[in-house]
């Protein structure tokens, strides 16, 4: 046997071996947890969240672009006093390789997240009130947003300076996290996810419907 038949029968042979065991296609529509992303115990009520969400967005625009569209922002937290949002305090500063290059280059400012220390008034006596409460019980909490990701949509392969919290208010199967290798579902069913987006990590929704979280960011120490 030549060189080159050996390769093409191991090649054939894994190929067969491979296909012999099926699909699995039942668990990736649960959250499974792995390095970068784990479930915690704190909970909130869904039908609470999706309420609250309803009655924020009929009074307050996203920004940063239409909910259908690719990143839309609705900040609940602000910096005392705060009365307008510049685009760089709506995203911040992260990290990614752009290019064939393999480079990873710095994009935007710092945010300093420990000054984003108050919930936007037009959310109290909300259940974002509630939830904010909750959350800075247990953690330093910077700023707070909902995020809207149309479907059939993408956020770029980056890192943060700091983790952060997730809370699925709307989602659908479709709708995925990635930390570094690993990927998993996160049901909107009031749970909450620590995600140590330190790492390189992406958001996509893939499905029919928008997808909408709560980001909390934990302040951190900026990596440089």
């Amino acid at each position: 046997m030549s060189k080159e038949q050996g390769v093409v029968e191991r090649d054939v042979a894994a190929v067969a071996a491979w296909l012999a065991r099926p699909p699995e296609t039942e668990s990736v529509a649960r959250f499974k947890p792995g390095p970068g992303i784990q479930k915690l115990a704190l909970r909130f009520d869904i039908d609470k969240l999706r309420q609250a969400l309803d009655d924020c967005t009929r009074d307050q625009d996203y920004m940063g672009g239409m909910q259908e569209e690719g990143f839309a922002a609705l900040p609940l937290t602000q910096r005392p006093g705060q009365r307008e949002w510049s685009e760089n305090d709506l995203s911040g500063r992260y990290w990614l390789r752009a290019d064939e290059r393999y480079l990873e280059e710095p994009r935007e400012d710092f945010v300093d997240e420990a000054a984003f220390s108050e919930l936007v008034p037009a959310y109290n006596g909300t259940y974002f009130e509630q939830v904010h409460a909750d959350l800075t019980e247990r953690f330093p909490i910077g700023r707070m947003r909902i995020l809207s990701k149309g479907l059939y949509n993408c956020n770029s392969w980056h890192r943060d300076p700091e983790p952060r919290i997730h809370i699925p208010i709307v989602s659908n199967p479709g709708s995925l996290f990635v930390v570094n290798h690993h990927v998993t579902h996160l049901p909107a069913d009031g749970s909450v996810y620590f995600t140590d987006t330190r790492g390189y990590h992406t958001a996509l929704n893939g499905g029919l419907y928008p997808r909408v979280h709560i980001v909390a960011a934990i302040p951190w120490k900026p990596s440089q």
